[in-house]
């Protein structure tokens, strides 16, 4: 494979290398869904989503528009996110003139008991991520999962096995790999255009806070004790953890879980998952990570900062504009690339102008990747060692803010070195009686 990959290319291949993403013809058979045994494209694919918040919303939109695909199933703890998604999926198909039957669960488990659903969309809170996807995979459905890929690192390491075990495939929600400018930039530092590859700034944001929501009353229809799933009973009810819906069908607010420590990981995990991922995708890490992790009391340019074997560093740190993105710094210039927006030090970084009006556009692409991935069973574009190596990424940023020191990482193990204080926060302990298996 050139080092000069198309747009094609990184929607069929992760920078793990082609050659790890074709699977031996006995475990493609073993691995092929009832629907799509012979890789008909006219062959019907039944997908049922699981968690029906904001996030779920937008998936839906898109993976209902992909032909012969049909959404049959919709999965959530709260009636009223329920409701929200029945209506609109039936509303879409009548208008379509497509008749379709759409069922509504409250509990996960009967969803993955259904024979004739081939694969999950995964969209609930982080903290749930690990168990329902494992869950899926053993009961031999494909899944595409929402990043970040899990709450912490030894659940994806967990994940991994049971995909790969049970021969599955996953697509992770990192779809800014699907997107023209950020393949763009990918392919400026993988070509060596930049030159020898110094620092990367990726502005992402701080890690979790303190949980300080005031406690309120559960409402009737939601329930509580399945939205905390293995968490702590501990955890009192505050509307926005789980928004309500407003007038015009849009969420109250983004599930405010994901800023609050033990709840979620803060901007660390939600937009690290994005920018961070990006930052490694484009150096060649995928599938591997940094060897140091230095929270900004000890780091030379104080800000969180990552540091990799090859010598490259990774900072959270801002840049000039306010989005969230990553600015990359070569020896022959800089390349700075946000949705919808590439700067760059010199013209020859920039995109062509076709490449120009491709910029942001519809993620319809990245969801497509994991249909053509079912049919075909070779891995999507962001298969789950890559979102697991990602995901690792975020976390390790975490707990250097947590422990408010610097770490040693082995991304090859996957271990602290010689550092129990931190091997203990590669998990937690659930409650019973929620387990990995």
């Amino acid at each position: 494979m050139s080092s000069k990959l198309s747009r094609l290319d990184f929607l069929r291949f992760s920078a793990l290398g082609a050659s790890a993403l074709i699977l031996p013809r006995s475990v493609t058979a073993a691995m092929a869904p009832k629907k799509a045994k012979k890789g008909d494209v006219n062959d019907l694919i039944n997908i049922a989503f699981i968690g029906l918040g904001q996030q779920a919303i937008y998936l839906m939109s898109g993976f209902i528009t992909i032909p012969n695909v049909r959404v049959v199933a919709g999965c959530d703890v709260y009636d009223i996110k329920r409701e929200r998604f029945q209506n609109r999926v039936n509303k879409y198909y009548a208008d379509q003139g497509i008749k379709n039957k759409l069922d509504m669960y409250i509990r996960y488990e009967e969803v993955l008991a259904r024979e004739d659903i081939d694969a999950v969309v995964i969209a609930t809170p982080d903290h749930q991520h690990a168990i329902i996807a494992i869950a899926a995979c053993r009961a031999g459905k494909d899944v595409y999962l929402e990043k970040p890929l899990t709450f912490t690192i030894y659940e994806g390491q967990q994940l991994v096995k049971a995909v790969r075990e049970n021969n599955r495939v996953l697509q992770v929600g990192s779809m800014q790999r699907s997107m023209a400018e950020f393949i763009h930039a990918a392919n400026v530092v993988r070509e060596g255009r930049l030159g020898k590859i110094s620092v990367m700034k990726a502005h992402v944001g701080d890690g979790p806070k303190p949980y300080d929501l005031p406690a309120q009353e559960v409402p009737a229809g939601l329930d509580w004790d399945l939205w905390l799933g293995p968490l702590a009973d501990t955890w009192h009810y505050n509307h926005e953890l789980n928004p309500l819906i407003l007038e015009n069908g849009g969420d109250e607010c983004w599930g405010a879980w994901r800023w609050y420590k033990g709840l979620g990981g803060g901007y660390t995990t939600d937009w690290g998952a994005h920018m961070f991922d990006i930052g490694q995708w484009a150096i060649g890490k995928d599938g591997s990570g940094p060897v140091e992790i230095l929270p900004p009391a000890s780091s030379p340019y104080e800000c969180l900062t990552y540091r990799y074997d090859n010598g490259i560093e990774m900072l959270q740190q801002k840049f000039d504009g306010g989005k969230q993105g990553i600015k990359i710094y070569g020896e022959n210039g800089w390349i700075q690339v946000c949705r919808g927006e590439f700067l760059a030090s010199s013209p020859e970084f920039m995109p062509s102008e076709v490449d120009q009006k491709a910029i942001y556009e519809t993620n319809v692409p990245h969801y497509q990747s994991f249909v053509d991935s079912i049919r075909s069973r070779r891995d999507p574009s962001v298969p789950v060692e890559v979102g697991h190596s990602s995901c690792t990424v975020c976390n390790l940023g975490n707990i250097a803010y947590d422990l408010n020191r610097p770490l040693q990482w082995n991304p090859i193990v996957q271990k602290f070195m010689d550092d129990p204080e931190a091997t203990k926060q590669l998990h937690y302990e659930y409650r019973k009686p929620y387990t990995l298996g």
